[in-house]
């Protein structure tokens, strides 16, 4: 789950594409700019935010 939903700047939703974007880019081996390229994320402030996310939802509430 990606906290916050929205681009601060813009206020596009891009939290719809993090799942896919974590799994491709941050643990798999493809290039970040290509995953958001096919993921169809063109602005520049919302790629900024998702290369940027640090996932803090696991360390905050670790007990499901």
């Amino acid at each position: 789950m990606m906290i916050p939903v929205r681009c601060f700047t813009c206020g596009n939703v891009v939290a719809e594409h993090w799942e896919e974007f974590k799994a491709r880019a941050r643990e798999g081996d493809e290039d970040p700019a290509e995953v958001l390229d096919e993921l169809g994320v063109e602005r520049a402030c919302c790629r900024r935010m998702m290369v940027s996310h640090k996932d803090l939802v696991d360390v905050v509430a670790p007990y499901q």
